[in-house]
């Protein structure tokens, strides 16, 4: 059964030990006050020299005639570098560049000289919630006298947290900082002025006696302050307001509730402000947030819920504001001060085998179905030519002889053995028929051979769309494959690693191969899966299991290479993408993440944009609930009962999705999915459900769902079980 969406769409290995980094990337020397900062120190020194060792592996290389042009907004000094390809700014450098981002808590829409700034408004239905774009304000220089012919704004340095563009033909540069309730702007000596205006009217304009401060009432109800490093004469009529020549810093802050003190916070965190952030891995489970201020005083930033879950008070300088804060789509964003944060998740352990384990009279149903799923592996027969199918065949053989080990029937390992050596060596030697894996030196990652002349080729992963999702499965059977028979994990270890690299590079140096990690977005601690096309609403992912097993098979690649540092890398991206998609993606009603009638009528969200949060799947309309269930469940594997531990949110799902499965035509494999999580609460009802299906997903088997059913058993809920050394680390 195909079950996918239909528009679906390293460099250097990454073995070196967890360590501090010196400092955190500066972007390049601002072209007004404050002075330019030097250039940027490595953050993560890189592996110690090793005589023995070599480049890393490059597949061949591609010149693709679908990608597009990165030269065009980045700034030249970026383009010897990886670029990234699921940026949460990905819409600056598309296309024309004029698509808005959210930079939490704004909107910001750009053009060649002007940006625009949105305080959104949320709309929301039974169907779908989203931000509404409205230019709030819109900055832009007047009569520059600066003779540079950029006709575009430029991306001048982007950094885990931050991204800072130029308005060359302006003489603005802003520093665009995730989670900053202030849009920090610096104009540059040469300015003739400013032009602020809004499509809304100005009811009141007063500012203070030194002209540093402005504060503006419009018609929408919204007020918002303008903060000045020096004095600023600004003019203005019914929706405009103009300056005469003007250097130095200037922000923009809306004041998101009426109560005074709202005021009084922003007045006196206005002279701090950040230019870059860093996330920083010191240790497992952990994350850490630098973030480099200027000016004087300390930093106010805004954490989304998940922040608020994860900050650690072990050694933590910060201090929440529990009672400022700003709308969002991903819910409350709260006032924290202090430039380092520590962010610390709930440990997992990353197991081959089911965590519970299985009763040894639960074995001979297994090895029955094991021993018919076996011998229908067949190479020859293979017709697909798609790497994200493939690679779901691939990985769903490597289950098996996992599930064989675990049972205790060895003898159905050798003929999975060799099935995934016929099936996956093509791929990794270049001589697979049809497809394959090659590199593509413009952005810096692989790409296949389809999709390099055709962008909806693979599900477009020729325009870095689904990496995560294709490659996960992938590198799941090598994962298997490498255990199963360490000579054959040993010879082709640098196409497995160049392979996780693609979207597991944690280095920042110009001569890696691979952006740093391409897909994981370490502000909303979760993936995107949109790649190189232009979005309304931002950056996209609909499956999150699919996102869970890219990174648990990681996890499971260094478990078989020995490579603890893989292991905890890994397990920490597992962890942290199974709460991100607890918290936006599985809908509880009354914990007020959501509109009343959106959380009443869905128990999970279809496709969650950066923007936006849909009921509807690419490839399902929302009544198709058995859709939207199996998307965020498959692959079945061990680490399915980290993300779904919550039983009673399980019961409430599979009672929401249950209904639809008497609807005509829908797929035996949906259901395997729906009956495998009911098997959470109720083992022997799903059981009986899943001896009777009469077909599966074509990743899933009768041994997997059967294994799955046999491995549940009573234990306390939560994650404590996930991890039994998480007891003693308390």
């Amino acid at each position: 059964m195909v079950m996918k969406k239909l528009g679906r769409k390293v460099t250097r290995l990454v073995t070196k030990p967890f360590k501090k980094p010196k400092k955190s990337h500066k972007p390049p020397p601002s072209p007004s006050p404050p002075p330019p900062p030097p250039p940027p120190p490595e953050t993560m020194a890189p592996p110690p020299p090793n005589k023995k060792s070599t480049l890393p592996f490059r597949f061949p290389p591609s010149e693709s005639t679908v990608l597009p042009d990165p030269s065009l907004f980045f700034s030249p000094d970026l383009l010897s570098s990886p670029l990234p390809t699921n940026s949460f700014f990905q819409n600056f450098v598309l296309k024309n560049g004029d698509q808005p981002e959210y930079i939490h808590p704004y909107l910001i829409k750009l053009s060649s000289s002007s940006i625009s700034l949105s305080y959104p408004f949320r709309f929301a239905n039974s169907s779908f919630i989203y931000q509404v774009f409205n230019p709030d304000f819109t900055v832009s220089g007047l009569n520059s006298t600066n003779p540079d012919p950029q006709t575009s704004h430029v991306v001048s340095s982007f950094s885990d947290l931050s991204v800072t563009v130029d308005l060359p033909s302006s003489n603005l540069r802003f520093f665009l900082v995730r989670g900053s309730p202030f849009i920090t702007g610096s104009v540059s000596r040469g300015a003739a002025g400013l032009s602020i205006s809004t499509i809304h009217a100005i009811v009141s304009f007063s500012c203070n006696t030194s002209l540093t401060k402005y504060t503006i009432k419009l018609n929408n109800n919204q007020k918002w302050i303008i903060y000045t490093s020096s004095p600023i004469q600004l003019t203005n009529d019914i929706s405009l307001m103009t300056s005469g020549p003007f250097s130095g810093l200037i922000r923009f802050a809306v004041v998101p509730d009426s109560d005074p003190k709202y005021e009084a916070i922003l007045d006196r965190f206005s002279s701090c402000y950040p230019v870059c952030g860093d996330a920083v891995f010191t240790k497992p489970f952990g994350v850490e947030y630098k973030w480099e201020k200027k000016g004087w005083g300390d930093l106010l930033m805004l954490a989304h819920p998940l922040h608020l879950r994860l900050l650690s008070t072990d050694g933590g300088g910060f201090t929440v504001l529990d009672d400022f804060r700003y709308k969002g789509i991903d819910g409350d964003l709260v006032g924290v001060v202090g430039d380092v944060w520590k962010l610390k998740t709930n440990p997992i352990s990353v197991t081959w085998h089911s965590i519970r384990g299985i009763g040894e009279d639960s074995y001979p149903e297994i090895i029955s179905a094991l021993c018919k799923d076996v011998e229908g592996l067949d190479s020859r027969s293979i017709s697909t030519t798609s790497s994200y199918f493939y690679g779901k065949l691939i990985a769903r053989a490597g289950r098996l002889a996992l599930i064989a080990e675990e049972v205790c029937y060895p003898d159905a390992i050798p003929a999975v053995k060799q099935f995934l050596k016929d099936t996956i060596e093509p791929w990794l030697d270049g001589n697979f028929s049809g497809n394959g894996f090659l590199y593509d030196g413009r952005w810096g990652g692989i790409i296949t051979k389809q999709g390099s002349s055709d962008s909806g080729a693979d599900f477009g992963f020729g325009v870095y769309n689904d990496h995560h999702y294709h490659l996960g499965y992938f590198l799941y059977a090598i994962a298997v494959l490498a255990k199963i028979d360490p000579a054959w994990g040993r010879k082709y270890r640098p196409q497995a690693y160049s392979l996780m690299a693609d979207f597991m590079n944690l280095g920042r140096h110009a001569n890696s191969n691979h952006t740093r990690l391409r897909c994981f977005d370490l502000y909303k601690l979760h993936s995107w899966a949109g790649g190189l096309t232009e979005f309304a609403d931002g950056r996209n992912q609909e499956s999150t299991s699919e996102a869970v097993n890219a990174y648990y098979s990681v996890a499971l690649m260094g478990l078989a290479y020995g490579d603890t540092h893989l292991v905890a890398m890994g397990s920490t991206l597992a962890a942290l993408e199974i709460q991100a998609a607890q918290t936006w993606w599985h809908v509880r009603q009354g914990e007020n993440m959501y509109e009343d009638d959106f959380s009443r009528e869905n128990k999970v969200v279809g496709v969650l944009w950066a923007n936006k949060r849909d009921s509807g799947l690419w490839f399902a309309p929302p009544d198709w609930r058995e859709c939207r269930l199996g998307i965020q469940v498959l692959p079945i594997l061990p680490i399915t009962e980290v993300l779904f531990s919550d039983a009673s949110f399980v019961r409430d799902l599979v009672d929401w999705t249950l209904p639809a499965l008497g609807r005509e035509g829908v797929g035996e494999g949906w259901k395997g999915f729906a009956y495998a999580l009911e098997g959470i609460y109720d083992n022997e009802s799903a059981l009986d459900k899943i001896r009777n299906l009469k077909g599966f997903d074509d990743g899933n088997s009768l041994s997997n769902l059967l294994w799955w059913i046999h491995s549940r058993g009573d234990d306390e809920e939560g994650w404590g079980r996930h991890c039994w050394f998480g007891h003693y680390c308390d």
